[in-house]
């Protein structure tokens, strides 16, 4: 995370006495990365965190490569799906994977966690495209809604309580290494700078503390190498009453990217929001398209020689692209040019703007659909440049 934040209640100095009213020790936890070379926090419970009740028997919670797909520019069509499963763990459906990045689909039955879940495999991207909510975690309440990226932190104990009315959807990214901030838009010290399209006052950390005091039995689902361990505690992980640090769950919402235009078409990096081993995250807003008076604002033909393209569009009517629907998502593989659909690129000359958002994922391995992405490949795609 880019800069310091504390909630609650914290001692002057790290590692030292700190107090109950009843004059017993507040037990410290340090959540750090990279050994402890990394971004980290403290935390300040009222149990101990190692409080383990009961651990039951781990189940798989992975997802296999679909080999036979091939080498195929893909459209996968989701737009149509509801309920992708009964809660939060089970509805997630992950359709492409790479050793580096899983990204996938979340639209629950259930719209409030009756569990805790931390992912110790991953950090994890968020992009809310329906629904609104808030997020529990240790460090406290963080309110959500459409249109917001969630940045998770391997680790985090959380929980979501959504809103019962209308639909929820969720797209999930989940990465073997940390999401970032782009480092080529900060400066030496991590700020970030004058010209990055978005700074610190568009983040949002927690807010609000949400300290649990109370005993009992809480199950938390860990995901570890694959599996779901269930681990049960005597007491809710949100018995915090302060943290400090920089390393914590914050969310940035996709309409407050600040968009980057030219005189003619920009390239994809000056869209780059995120960044992370092995891949890019960029976001795709409402624009004002290139001004040279000969300006084409479709873009042109590429190939990608050293990384694969996946674009999931969540609103608006994307000019280049024709069969394209709110939900979609097409992955463009290296190895294969791939461009405006035919007729798009005249039909686009004199255009002045776009309301479209999109997320784009740019990996630099090459990204493969999961056996559960099979169902919604549109096999006519690789054919629909076909004039």
């Amino acid at each position: 995370m880019a800069y310091y934040h504390r909630l609650g209640n914290i001692p002057p100095k790290r590692h030292t006495q700190f107090r109950q009213p009843d004059g017993s020790l507040y037990k410290e936890e340090l959540v750090s990365s990279k050994g402890f070379s990394g971004i980290y926090s403290n935390l300040y419970h009222i149990h101990n965190p190692n409080n383990v009740q009961k651990i039951g028997k781990p189940t798989p919670f992975d997802w296999e490569i679909a080999k036979e797909h091939g080498l195929n520019q893909t459209h996968l069509k989701t737009a149509g799906v509801g309920t992708t499963g009964k809660d939060y763990l089970s509805a997630r459906k992950m359709l492409m994977m790479n050793n580096d990045v899983m990204m996938g689909i979340c639209s629950p039955e259930q719209r409030k966690m009756d569990y805790f879940f931390k992912n110790a495999d991953g950090d994890e991207l968020l992009y809310i495209h329906d629904g609104e909510g808030v997020m529990y975690s240790q460090f406290g309440k963080l309110e959500v809604r459409q249109g917001d990226y969630i940045v998770i932190p391997r680790t985090t104990i959380y929980r979501f309580e959504f809103k019962e009315e209308g639909p929820l959807r969720i797209l999930v990214i989940e990465s073997k290494g940390p999401i970032e901030t782009v480092k080529r838009y900060r400066n030496e010290v991590g700020q970030l700078l004058e010209h990055s399209p978005y700074c610190e006052r568009d983040i949002r950390p927690p807010h609000e503390m949400h300290t649990e005091s109370e005993k009992g039995e809480y199950l938390i689902q860990i995901k570890k190498q694959g599996m779901l361990h269930p681990y049960t505690y005597g007491h809710s992980p949100l018995d915090i009453v302060g943290w400090d640090g920089y390393l914590y769950p914050y969310a940035l919402s996709i309409h407050d990217f600040e968009p980057i235009t030219g005189r003619i078409h920009q390239p994809p990096p000056v869209h780059q929001t995120f960044q992370a081993w092995g891949f890019v995250i960029c976001s795709f807003v409402p624009r004002l398209f290139d001004y040279h008076p000969l300006s084409i604002p479709a873009p042109y033909n590429h190939s990608n020689i050293d990384s694969d393209e996946i674009l999931y569009y969540a609103e608006g009517e994307f000019m280049s692209r024709k069969g394209i629907d709110r939900g979609s998502f097409t992955l463009h593989m290296g190895g294969l040019p791939h461009g405006p659909h035919p007729g798009t690129v005249e039909k686009s000359i004199g255009a002045k703007a776009t309301e479209e958002l999109a997320v784009m994922l740019d990996t630099f391995k090459p990204m493969f659909v999961t056996t559960q992405g099979l169902e919604f490949v549109d096999p006519n795609y690789p054919m629909s440049w076909t004039e």
